[in-house]
Parts: C-alpha cells; structure tokens; sequence
C-alpha cells in the first residue's frame, strides 16, 4: 500500500501548531505564577492566604519577609460574610 505523502505537509502543520499553542500556554501560566508551579487541592485556608499576599504583595503568588506590613494593609481587610437566602 503506498503513502500519501501528500497527506505529510499538513500533518506536520497541524503537529507543529498544537506543539506551538501547547508550549505558549505552558509558557503564559508559568509567567502568570511568577515562575511557580501551579497550586492543587486548595482549601479554604490556602484560598484565605492568597487574599492576605495578595493585599500584601499585589500578587496572589507573591511572599514578603518583611516583619512589617506595608501602610494600610491594616484596614485593606475582606470580612467575609454568608449568604442570605
């Protein structure tokens, strides 16, 4: 049985174009996560502690190690209150 190999141009098109979106939008979540890996199984205290770098830092990846917290992160605070029905 012979080969297309007509059927070879647009099978390595297709090959190298999901390769190149794949590798972008590898490339845009590893930016995005200032360089770390993404975070799984997060519960309500991980959720509480990205809010708090994120008043702190202005970036739900970001840490400080500064002991003091930067000037109105005293008053930047989101209560969380139930639902009503």
């Amino acid at each position: 049985m012979p080969v297309p190999w007509e059927a070879l141009i647009p099978f390595g098109l297709l090959t190298a174009m999901f390769g190149v979106a794949g590798t972008l939008l590898n490339a845009s979540a590893h930016v995005q996560n200032q360089g770390k890996g993404p975070r799984y199984n997060t519960d309500a205290w991980d959720e509480m502690m990205m809010d708090r770098d994120k008043r702190l830092t202005g970036h739900k990846r970001g840490q400080r190690s500064d002991p003091v917290a930067p000037e109105g992160f005293s008053t930047s605070s989101q209560w969380y209150t139930e639902k009503t029905r």
